[in-house]
């Protein structure tokens, strides 16, 4: 498979309308691609709280008009990362959505862990309950949020779930850039599974922006990794090397804890 991760750049000086269309241009500059992939919270930035009431869109707001003509246009299954989503009780949601080459909204996952402790997303955005993987033609995404890449049980969950490609969109600042890859890198040894992690360049609301988007095998082999400014990273990968992995060296048949019933 042929995955493009574009590091979108999010800075104040371009609106987000204006965004939305260039990133709808970049979208389509991937055909070929079997997968594209968008950070989170994109239109806005993901610090940018004050953003997220005046920008809120329903699930099939502008953004998901964009990104399904442009999912359709080139061909391609595209994550389009996550938009703040006003749900009709008018609870704002951090979501991310999913489209096939056909357009069409294939998934959509809300996110479970919510950053900020007791300010920001935390407090302005309700949290989402329920893991999401959704199948692609050569694997099976599990999908996760930027925060959540440091709650592993998620991770388990979706592998439990059959996910072979675990795919993260997020807004990671600059300041803690280290454990984003080391995090990345983790997630993949721990499930035996491609990470494919997207994040942005520029600055939210004063926040420098690590990039460093990257593509990690199921060995935590760093595939392609991206640098802090506004790229396209493309790389491609082998599905069928996580059931390779996972018979040679069968770790996870040897789990007790967290299974019902505990194995003895």
């Amino acid at each position: 498979m042929r995955a493009s991760l574009i590091q979108i750049r999010v800075d104040e000086g371009e609106s987000v309308a204006e965004r939305r269309q260039r990133a709808a241009g970049l979208v389509r500059a991937q055909e070929g691609a079997d997968l594209v992939v968008l950070p989170e919270l994109w239109t806005t930035g993901a610090f940018a709280y004050e953003a997220f009431a005046t920008e809120a869109e329903p699930l099939q707001g502008p953004t998901h008009e964009a990104m399904a003509k442009a999912a359709r246009d080139a061909e391609v299954w595209l994550h389009a990362g996550s938009v703040p989503e006003r749900a009709p009780d008018g609870t704002l949601y951090n979501t991310a959505l999913v489209f096939s080459p056909s357009g069409e909204l294939a998934a959509s996952y809300r996110k479970i862990h919510r950053f900020g402790f007791d300010r920001g997303e935390a407090v302005l955005m309700g949290a989402g309950s329920e893991p999401v993987t959704v199948r692609l033609p050569e694997t099976t995404a599990g999908l996760a949020t930027c925060y959540d890449l440091r709650f592993p049980e998620l991770f388990r969950t979706l592998t439990d779930a059959g996910a072979e490609t675990l795919v993260v969109s997020a807004g990671w600042p600059e300041r803690r850039r280290a454990h984003w890859t080391l995090l990345a890198r983790a997630r993949a040894v721990e499930n035996q599974a491609y990470v494919l992690a997207c994040g942005t360049a520029g600055t939210h609301a004063g926040v420098a922006q690590a990039g460093y988007s990257v593509v990690v095998d199921p060995w935590g082999e760093v595939l392609a990794e991206a640098g802090a400014d506004e790229e396209v990273l493309t790389a491609e990968f082998d599905p069928a090397k996580v059931a390779v992995t996972r018979e040679q060296f069968p770790a996870l048949k040897d789990r007790v804890l967290g299974l019902d019933p505990p194995r003895r």
